[in-house]
């Protein structure tokens, strides 16, 4: 690893070193996911919920052009403020590398760098998917899913995309996807998508037996572990499905394509449905955190 290239923060360094438990979040949602002040309070509160699960958070972004695992507070204010922050996929690393440039990085960011640190374990809200309409528009976490050997703990893919396509699309290329309490994929906002998982699993122990047993196989895909939002925060299904389509009018009025469309879906979204959206989406990252931690500490006890 490129020590010009990668920062790894002397805390997360010394517990990869002694063998501790490691959670990878990522940075997206700090800067274009949710609004302020919400975005650096909910980044605060899910490194303590790492934390309170016995594992060490490391948030990943880039920042002047070196890949960072693990922030410190003044980094994540620095993010959260916005202000030229690039949105950084897979294909956008070597940009904004040879740029200098500071980058919020998405699921598949995240994995890439996350994964040549030498993490096992990575917590976000909700993965990408295939877009809903005639154009076959594919996120890039998908593919990024089928070649990474992580453990992904998320609340299924973001209920704006074609979930069914996308269960389909993960099948397809061999990603094993568990239900964590739940025997049906849950659908980010909601607790449902009438989708099926490929197992049920209960505890961080059984989840960290099938990772292991991927990783001895040598299997490359990541193992997605989909976690229901808390059923206190779940959104009506009417409220949801009314603020969709309300959305995607104004989506399609406004000409907002490619990767500004989820975005501007979920923050329109989240006015329309008066914030339910918005505090079910901060409800899950931090209970998909606490799950992540318990994941990554049960992977430790070998």
């Amino acid at each position: 690893m490129d020590g010009n290239l990668f920062h790894i923060s002397e805390e997360v360094r010394s517990a990869l070193g002694e063998g501790r438990a490691v959670v990878a979040l990522e940075s997206t949602v700090i800067s274009h996911g949710l609004p302020r002040p919400q975005n650096l309070e909910t980044a605060r509160r899910l490194e303590q919920a790492v934390r309170e699960g016995g594992a060490v958070p490391a948030t990943v972004a880039v920042l002047g052009g070196r890949l960072c695992v693990g922030l410190e507070e003044s980094q994540l204010a620095r993010l959260a403020e916005g202000e030229g922050v690039r949105k950084v996929s897979r294909r956008d690393l070597g940009l904004a590398v040879a740029r200098g440039e500071d980058g919020a990085t998405t699921v598949a960011g995240t994995l890439w760098i996350a994964s040549r640190a030498g993490l096992k374990v990575f917590a976000t809200g909700g993965v990408g998917g295939v877009h809903r309409g005639q154009l076959p528009d594919i996120s890039a976490d998908l593919p990024e899913l089928a070649r990474t050997p992580m453990t992904v703990v998320c609340s299924g893919a973001k209920s704006v995309l074609d979930l069914p396509a996308t269960r389909e699309w993960l099948e397809t290329h061999g990603v094993c996807v568990l239900g964590f309490g739940c025997d049906e994929m849950p659908a980010f906002y909601t607790r449902r998508s009438g989708l099926p998982v490929d197992a049920r699993v209960d505890t961080a122990e059984e989840v960290a037996r099938v990772a292991r047993a991927r990783d001895a196989l040598g299997l490359e895909a990541a193992l997605v572990v989909t976690v229901p939002v808390p059923e206190g925060f779940e959104v009506d299904e009417q409220v949801m499905e009314e603020s969709l389509s309300e959305a995607l009018s104004v989506a399609a009025a406004r000409g907002v394509t490619g990767r500004e469309l989820t975005p501007f879906l979920l923050a329109h979204m989240s006015w329309r449905s008066r914030g339910a959206t918005l505090r079910a989406n901060v409800a899950l990252l931090e209970n998909n955190a606490r799950v992540a931690a318990d994941i990554a500490v049960a992977l430790n006890d070998e």
